[in-house]
């Protein structure tokens, strides 16, 4: 197919891996822990340096149309999330950071398996592997950390907020462990999953594009509005304040203290903008222009007390999920499951980013031998991830097929890849035709 599009043959090939996260939803651009792991499903992108300066991309998929551009004049375009515009925040990112002007062209075609707004990854896993796409091409090197950081400030390029989970593991992962990924510095810490379970993935069919809806971006400003408010009920310089685990850093005490502080500080009832001021002593136009994000500008409506208590206890159950997996003890997939099933409780109550499908599925997972399952991804859609013992493998998957897919509409899209165990599988990587 590259040469029939472009009329030559690739001279290298990059794939970057999707990801599940386990646990720990929500709280990577708070500033906190996450135990994701690749998936086998991966971006791959076969590639031709070229001596003009135009970036021609093609996909192997007909509902993504070919796309050029001249490589001295990156636009990309926050209103609308197209496919190549993520290819083009993985190539602006690499030119920034090495202040390049006047690139190399090159010919690219794009090709992957991960279900595209699943919460799976698809739109991260391209700009990392478009990150190391240019990398090569201009023959520069950088360490995995580094790329992973630069991936994950380049993909605001398109207006997603996110904070580094999707593009670290993208980078980090290593075949048979999952990983803790810590944040600020940024480091990864293998961690050992149980052999006597597997985790299987399971696709709503409810697409869910997170540059696309204003759901996610809400999320991140009640956050980080929640973390002013209570540093400023601490007496912390609220100012600085911009997630919430700065907050716990700078008051010195647990997560657990954090809920009973989050209690005393905020109330459950939702905060207008104008309350928002009040507490914080500042003007309405002090809070558009000097906090809020152009995307939530107009938001009326702030739950800061919810988002809070999600973070912190969200924050907490991965620490316990990695505590468990050290100790190894004899039940530890039943432990394992409470904390995922209580993670999507969160999800569903406090942060509201499930959707009735995803509590469906959890249900009919639960129901068919999971010890534990949650919504996995930003939510509003997308997919779970459920632990189920070894030994009850083949019946779960037979009967979540048939109680979810079978029964409606949902298996006439096979090409969603809708129900498949999977392991932690291996990091990006270049590879040169043999």
């Amino acid at each position: 197919m590259f040469n029939s599009k472009f009329g030559s043959i690739p001279k290298f090939y990059v794939r970057a891996p999707g990801r599940v996260n386990i646990i720990g939803e929500h709280i990577d651009y708070c500033g906190y822990s996450v135990l994701p792991m690749a998936v086998e499903q991966d971006m791959l992108i076969a590639v031709e340096p070229v001596k003009t300066h135009t970036l021609q991309l093609a996909n192997t998929n007909p509902l993504y149309p070919d796309f050029s551009t001249s490589a001295d004049n990156i636009q990309i375009d926050k209103t609308k999330p197209l496919w190549h515009n993520y290819f083009l925040c993985g190539f602006k990112g690499i030119q920034e950071h090495f202040g390049l002007s006047n690139l190399t062209g090159m010919n690219c075609l794009v090709d992957g398996n991960i279900p595209p707004s699943s919460g799976l990854s698809s739109s991260s896993a391209l700009v990392c592997c478009a990150g190391l796409v240019t990398l090569t091409v201009l023959g520069l090197k950088l360490s995995k950390v580094e790329l992973a950081e630069i991936c994950a400030k380049s993909e605001r390029y398109i207006g997603t907020e996110g904070g580094g989970m999707d593009q670290s593991i993208s980078f980090l992962a290593e075949e048979g462990t999952a990983k803790l990924i810590e944040f600020s510095p940024l480091r990864a810490t293998d961690v050992k999953l149980p052999s006597r379970a597997v985790f299987v993935i399971a696709n709503s069919c409810v697409e869910m594009n997170k540059a696309a809806t204003s759901h996610f971006n809400i999320r991140v400003m009640e956050c980080r509005l929640a973390a002013k408010l209570l540093a400023k009920h601490k007496g912390l310089p609220w100012e600085a304040a911009l997630r919430l685990e700065e907050v716990q850093a700078r008051l010195g005490v647990s997560l657990e203290e954090m809920l009973l502080i989050t209690e005393d500080a905020l109330h459950p009832e939702p905060y207008s903008p104008e309350e928002v001021c009040r507490c914080l002593g500042i003007s309405l136009w002090e809070l558009r222009t000097q906090i809020l994000s152009p995307n939530t500008q107009d938001v009326r409506v702030f739950k800061l007390y919810q988002r809070a208590k999600h973070v912190y206890s969200e924050a907490a159950r991965v620490l316990q999920f990695k505590k468990i997996c050290e100790e190894a003890p004899d039940n530890m997939v039943q432990l394992l499951g409470e904390l995922m099933n209580q993670s999507h409780v969160s999800c569903r109550d406090m942060y509201e980013c499930s959707c009735p499908e995803l509590d469906q599925l959890v249900d009919i997972c639960r129901k068919f031998g999971a010890h534990g399952s949650r919504l996995t991804g930003a939510g509003w859609g997308g997919c779970t991830v459920s632990i189920v013992p070894v030994d009850k493998l083949p019946s779960f998957l037979a009967n979540v097929h048939e109680a979810y897919y079978q029964r409606s509409n949902r298996s006439l899209a096979p090409e969603k890849q809708s129900l498949f165990a999977t392991k932690p599988g291996g990091g990006a990587l270049v590879f040169l035709e043999a």
